[in-house]
């Protein structure tokens, strides 16, 4: 008799189990509150998916176990994920080592997902909300839903964070999780936006640029990263800023003081951006300081520069002082902003915090707590920064995942097949995505899933 394998949440990680459990012989059901699996994925990668990363290290994860992440990578890594999406048909696309599907739509990484889980024959609840989880009649589960009960000798919770509730995740999962006996590391938004103190960056809205931010947590440095720094109408945003935000939330919610120190010109060292100050104030000397920053920085950033430094825009550039220009060298170098909160969870993609990973075996994903339940995905203390770090979480943690819960362990790639990787130079390169012999025929059945809306 088949194993039957229960997964709640239909995600990410939820798909990549439910795959793999089913190619395990498992019979498996996915249960998934929303109308639709998979909406997140549709929004990740600014909806082109930044699938997985090239370089993946121990310091694009964070957990309060730290050895964790990567733990779990290992069991699972790249190279397999690759052939794993080869296998369904996704072509990759290399962008510097981030990799998308060559479609550049995150809507093609969901419709394979779905049709595979209809090609294994996966059931699939929709709109269906988990009420309660019991001892089964001869162990397992018995899943209680607003559709009825599910049966399952073993369970995956994969029901995904608190981040972005309006693609599913909602928080339920943690309740759930609780519920079987694990315990929780407060969930706070991660990857979002900062939110900080002061009237001028309504004044500042709207502006890119490249900077540097610097992160201080009473004082100390914390974190730092450079990108495209986006100003809004309440503070800052752009990806250097929510690779530092979930430092931020932790500290914020400890009642620490946060700060962030912008560089506004971080490809220059603060002796060389002096001298090319006062050499620009001494070229342009008959004109006001206004035009000082002109072809150099934002007309509306230079403006609130010159402002933060105590300088009148009607001051000839010819007349600053050397004080002057090192004052206003030092709102160039180390703006501050003084950070007062993050932005929620419905503005954050992913959480810090989750299911405690001490709870956790990283080999199998089963609990330490209960017998036969496995965690996976985003519900767990694991996050990453941006590009594809979580989502390659997603598929590592959901295919071990549904491995184990298939009782299947470990497997291996078997024949290989050349697929083309386009990089974005325009060039191309060959990888080897494993391929099952047996799979070549069975790939020109499938059919479009059937998902089933009000199975009881």
């Amino acid at each position: 008799m088949k194993r039957r394998v229960g997964i709640i949440g239909g995600g990410a990680s939820g798909l990549a189990a439910a795959i793999e459990a089913a190619r395990a012989g498992a019979q498996v059901t996915i249960i998934e509150h929303m109308d639709r699996v998979g909406k997140k994925i549709l929004s990740t990668g600014n909806g082109r998916c930044n699938l997985t990363n090239l370089r993946m290290e121990s310091d694009c994860f964070r957990s309060s176990q730290k050895s964790f992440p990567m733990k779990v990578i290992e069991g699972f890594p790249v190279e397999e994920t690759l052939e794993f999406f080869g296998i369904l048909g996704i072509v990759p696309k290399n962008r510097n080592g981030y990799i998308y599907p060559n479609s550049d739509q995150a809507s093609s990484v969901l419709d394979v997902l779905r049709s595979e889980t209809s090609h294994l024959g996966v059931e699939v609840l929709l709109s269906c909300h988990v009420k309660e989880i019991r001892e089964g009649d001869h162990g397992g589960f018995a899943i209680l839903t607003d559709q009825g009960r599910v049966d399952t000798d073993a369970l995956i919770l994969a029901a995904g964070s608190k981040a972005a509730p309006a693609t599913g995740s909602d928080g339920s999962g943690y309740e759930l999780a609780k519920s079987l006996g694990h315990t929780l590391i407060k969930p706070l938004p991660a990857l979002v936006q900062l939110r900080c103190q002061g009237s001028m960056y309504k004044q500042l809205a709207g502006i890119r640029t490249d900077a540097r931010i610097c992160l201080t947590i009473d004082g100390k440095k914390t974190a730092e990263d450079r990108g495209e720094l986006q100003l809004t109408d309440y503070g800052l945003s752009g990806i250097p800023v929510f690779q530092v935000s979930r430092f931020a939330a932790r500290a914020l919610d400890e009642g620490k003081k946060v700060r962030a120190y912008i560089d506004f010109m971080p490809e220059w060292e603060a002796k060389d951006a002096f001298y090319l100050l006062r050499k620009r104030a001494d070229v342009v000397g008959y004109k006001p300081a206004e035009e000082l920053f002109t072809g150099m920085l934002n007309k509306k950033l230079g403006a609130v520069l010159l402002k933060l430094a105590g300088i009148s825009p009607e001051k000839k550039a010819g007349e600053l002082s050397g004080k002057q220009i090192a004052k206003l060298l030092g709102q160039l170098k180390e703006y501050e902003a003084i950070v007062m909160s993050v932005n929620p969870f419905a503005n954050a993609q992913v959480c810090c915090g989750g299911v405690d990973t001490r709870q956790v075996d990283p080999s199998t994903m089963e609990s330490k707590i209960r017998k036969d339940l496995y965690l996976a995905g985003e519900i767990l203390d694991v996050d990453g920064i941006c590009g594809g770090y979580n989502l390659q979480f997603a598929w590592s943690s959901g295919v071990l995942a549904g491995r184990s819960a298939a009782g299947a362990g470990s497997s291996g790639p078997g024949e290989r097949q050349a697929v083309r990787v386009s990089h974005g130079s325009g060039a191309s390169a060959s990888r080897s995505f494993a391929a099952r012999p047996s799979r070549t025929e069975e790939h020109k059945k499938r059919s479009i899933p059937k998902e089933k809306r009000n199975h009881r």
